[in-house]
């Protein structure tokens, strides 16, 4: 991987692209799995591509920082509003098709929806911890990472300038959400084991609990 100043700018549209199908997803959930009005966590999480589109190499180090902290704590909130959804939806299942005014498709459609936003999200939380986050990994020389990659490990089978972007950190989330543990690349950090294990808890309850039962409702 490239050290220094003179490392490339990584590109943002991919996680502004993610925000956005993040939203989307939202608004599609059935009323009964959302918390207060359904403008209000959008409202929030919209909120959040303003930190991701000044997130800029030639911003000072103060600056990146507080843009940084906003987004992280805006992704704490898209964190809540998920698993709040997901538990509403254990609750429907539970109650079964006696209890819930869900049917057993919209049940279906809703845990999808729920595991994608799973995915989604934490491949945001991957790219914002991994080195201290876009701003840090392009400007600083010396940094530990949060997570080995296998271009790390065999630097040959990768270009000579290679770093992770968005979309290497949202394939991490995938693998881990998919197989409820790390594939390929493998948490260094605390911070990074703990992000990892939330989200294959999360994406356990979603695939094995819900998505199961409500299959069985069907």
């Amino acid at each position: 991987m490239r050290n220094g100043p003179g490392r490339r700018r990584e590109a943002v549209w991919p996680a502004r692209c993610a925000v956005a199908a993040i939203i989307i997803l939202y608004l599609f959930l059935p009323r009964p799995l959302l918390i207060g009005p359904r403008w209000a966590f959008p409202l929030a999480e919209g909120a959040l591509l303003v930190p991701l589109a000044l997130t800029s190499t030639r911003f000072r180090l103060g600056t990146e920082q507080l843009t940084r902290q906003l987004a992280l704590a805006l992704l704490a909130v898209v964190n809540v509003e998920n698993a709040a959804s997901a538990s509403l939806l254990v609750q429907h299942l539970l109650a079964g098709s006696g209890g819930s005014t869900l049917t057993g498709r919209s049940l279906v459609e809703a845990s999808l929806s729920i595991w994608l936003t799973n995915v989604t999200v934490f491949g945001l939380w991957f790219w914002e911890l991994d080195r201290g986050g876009p701003y840090r990994r392009a400007t600083e020389e010396e940094q530990m990472p949060d997570f080995l990659f296998p271009q790390m490990v065999a630097p040959q089978f990768a270009p000579k300038s290679w770093s992770p972007g968005f979309l290497d950190y949202l394939y991490v989330a995938l693998t881990n959400a998919a197989a409820f543990s790390p594939t390929d690349t493998m948490p260094l950090s605390r911070a990074a084991k703990l992000l990892m294990s939330v989200q294959s808890l999360l994406s356990l309850i979603t695939v094995v609990v819900v998505a199961a039962r409500a299959v069985n409702i069907l």
